[in-house]
């Protein structure tokens, strides 16, 4: 599974998934996207979207996207 991490997300949590592919928004050039922009992006390259963000559940529409 390939897991993006959005800013917020403890680094240390991706050894607690080993196996899959985990990678940061920082480290995929996404980190300065907003919560849409990061959305639409990841749902190319990646299965899963954790994020510490509260309120993207309130600013998104989330079954609008694949991720």
């Amino acid at each position: 599974m390939r897991i993006l991490f959005d800013q917020g997300v403890p680094k240390k949590l991706r050894h607690e998934l080993s196996g899959h592919e985990v990678r940061t928004a920082y480290e995929a050039g996404l980190s300065d996207y907003s919560n849409g922009e990061l959305l639409r992006a990841a749902e190319a390259d990646f299965d899963v979207l954790v994020s510490t963000d509260s309120n993207i559940k309130y600013q998104q529409h989330l079954p609008d996207f694949d991720i």
